[in-house]
C-alpha cells in the first residue's frame, strides 16, 4: 500500500523538492491568465501562445455563496468562494478560518490560498489527497 499525497486538481502542483503551489496558463501575446489547461487564448484568441505559470498565493474575494447542503459527508454549512489571484487567475474554492455568516465576509477581502489534507480522503490504494483552500490574509502579509 502506498503513502503518497495526490493533488485534488490537476493545477495543483506539489513538486517533491518545494511547496505546493497552484500553475495556471499565461498568455505570451496578451498577458491573459488562465486556471486550467489551455491551447489558445480566449481572450485574444492567439493560437498555441500559452505557457504555463506559477499563480500567486495571494488574491481578493470576488463572490461567494453559503452551502447548506451538499453530499452526504460533507459538512455543512461552508463557504464556497471565487478568487480573483494578483497577477491574474480566477479560482473557485472553499473559505476558512471564517464564519458561514454573511456580517463576517467581505466582498475583496484580501485572501490567502493555503494546503492541507483533503478533509481525510483516500483513494483505494491509500493515497492522501492535498486540496488548496482560502483564508483571511494574516495582517503582517
Amino acid at each position: 500500500m502506498s503513502s503518497k499525497a495526490l493533488p485534488v486538481v490537476e493545477y495543483l502542483k506539489l513538486p517533491e523538492d518545494g511547496d505546493p503551489y497552484l500553475e495556471g496558463h499565461q498568455c505570451e501575446r496578451c498577458g491573459a491568465v488562465f486556471v486550467g489547461r489551455r491551447d489558445h487564448c480566449s481572450r485574444c484568441g492567439a493560437r498555441n501562445s500559452m505557457k504555463t505559470t506559477r499563480l500567486s498565493d495571494k488574491g481578493k474575494l470576488y463572490s461567494y455563496s453559503i452551502v447548506h447542503r451538499s453530499f452526504p459527508g460533507i459538512d455543512v454549512p461552508y463557504v464556497s468562494a471565487i478568487v480573483d489571484l494578483e497577477g491574474g487567475g480566477t479560482v473557485k474554492g472553499n473559505l476558512v478560518g471564517v464564519e458561514p455568516d454573511p456580517s463576517g465576509i467581505e466582498f475583496d477581502m484580501p485572501v490567502e490560498v493555503y494546503f492541507d489534507d483533503a478533509l481525510g480522503r483516500r483513494d483505494s490504494d491509500g493515497n492522501s489527497y492535498i486540496a488548496f483552500f482560502f483564508r483571511p490574509a494574516s495582517e503582517s502579509n
